[in-house]
Parts: C-alpha cells; structure tokens; sequence
C-alpha cells in the first residue's frame, strides 16, 4: 500500500490547520534535504509546498485525486500518481533526485525494506533519505489501523531498514514526547478510531514550547523517530 492512500483529502486538508506542527517538521526535515528532491507519500501537497525554493520537486502519490490537487497547489512539482511500492519506481531516475523524504510514509507501505532498497537504488553516492515514522510497537492501535500502518518502529528497526537498503544512519532520535503519551492514552484506555480535531488544535499550540525544548533536550522516546539516512 501507498503512502497516505488511508488519508482522505479531508483528513490532509483538516492537519492544515495545524501551523506550529508543519513549521516544526519543516525546522527537522529541510535543512537535510538536497536540491532535487523525491517526496514520496506527497497527498495533497501539505509538505511539498514548503519545498518551493528546491531546483527541483517529484511528487508522488498512489491517489490520483492527490496529486491532480497537489498539480493545482504546486504547479512547478514534477508530480506522478504511482504506487510508491511499484517497481515502476526507478523510472524516475531520468529525473536525477538527490535526496527523498519520507514522512509519515514508511509505516503505510508493506514491504518497506524492498522500497527502501529501490529508493536507495535511484540516488547517487551521497544521497540522503529522510524519514519519520511512528515509534513503539506498544504504541500501536485502532488509529494506527484505520490510517492503515502495517506497523510503528523501534529504533533497531530503523537501522536494520537501513542496513538491508545499504544505507547508513546518520541520524536517528526520537520527537514528540508530548504525543507519546497521548497516543498511548488514546490506543489503550480511550480506543479512540481518530484523532479529533479538538486534540489536533491543543495540540499544536503546545509544538512551540515542545519543538524548542526537544532542541536543547532530545528526549529518550517519542511518538515518532527521525532519521537521516546516506548512501556510501
């Protein structure tokens, strides 16, 4: 399965409204990435449109309703409606990425190793691959599910991905410890099938605080891991 192909277009449409958090993914995940970069899992655009100042963008989606909106957001994104688990992957090649961004986007796929591995294939020496992706196993719950995660990583997991893809960490922390505990509560005392839009709000006005203390203090778990992967 795709990347965000359990996300509706309302769903990614409503996360808009949540600035401090896409400004905080934004301060982790740009300063890592290249000039031509392949984001993968893109929806609607919600991410790709902070990579405007970027030489070049390719977009890809399993959902051809995304990325016809994302063609109409980010009109300069080279954007194509494809299965990110598809062999079909390696043509864009001809496009020349140097680095690729996975967020929110590994969990969804089943054979995560075997696309990482072709993600990898398509980049050149020094190649970077950033990813986040949801933490603790323990964690996992009706949420995970109805969003279709196959799975929520350890960081050993993160390494052996990496190592099977022939790439090597250079990074691997968690972030959101905040989230952590809320996602606990809500897989195993509330069962909640959703995130309200009520805990997205709360939430975000909380990212300033959060993001500034985690930069001064990596906190030693998280909702989610971050990495920053290289090619030799």
């Amino acid at each position: 399965m795709s990347a965000l192909a359990s996300y509706t277009v309302e769903d990614q449409q409503r996360m808009t409204r949540a600035r401090n958090y896409f400004a905080w993914q934004a301060r982790l995940a740009l300063p890592e990435l290249g000039r031509r970069v392949l984001e993968i899992g893109c929806g609607i655009g919600n991410f790709t449109g902070l990579l405007a100042d970027r030489e070049a963008v390719i977009a890809v989606d399993s959902s051809a309703e995304c990325i016809a909106l994302l063609q109409a957001r980010c009109p300069r994104a080279h954007a194509f409606a494809l299965d990110a688990s598809s062999e079909r992957l390696t043509e864009l090649a001809r496009l020349r990425p140097d680095s690729c961004l996975l967020w929110n986007v590994i969990e969804h796929i089943q054979d995560d190793r075997g696309t990482l591995r072709r993600i990898a294939a398509l980049l050149p020496s020094g190649g970077i691959v950033v990813l986040l992706a949801p933490a603790f196993p323990s964690l996992f719950g009706p949420i995970d599910r109805n969003l279709g995660h196959h799975r929520r990583y350890s960081r050993s997991a993160i390494a052996r991905l990496a190592r099977y893809a022939s790439l090597e960490v250079r990074k691997l922390r968690y972030v959101n410890a905040l989230g952590f505990f809320g996602w606990w509560i809500n897989a195993h005392l509330l069962k909640r099938q959703a995130q309200s839009e009520a805990q997205i709000e709360w939430f975000d006005r909380l990212v300033p605080l959060l993001s500034r203390a985690e930069s001064i203090f990596p906190p030693p778990f998280g909702q989610s891991l971050f990495a920053v992967l290289k090619k030799p």
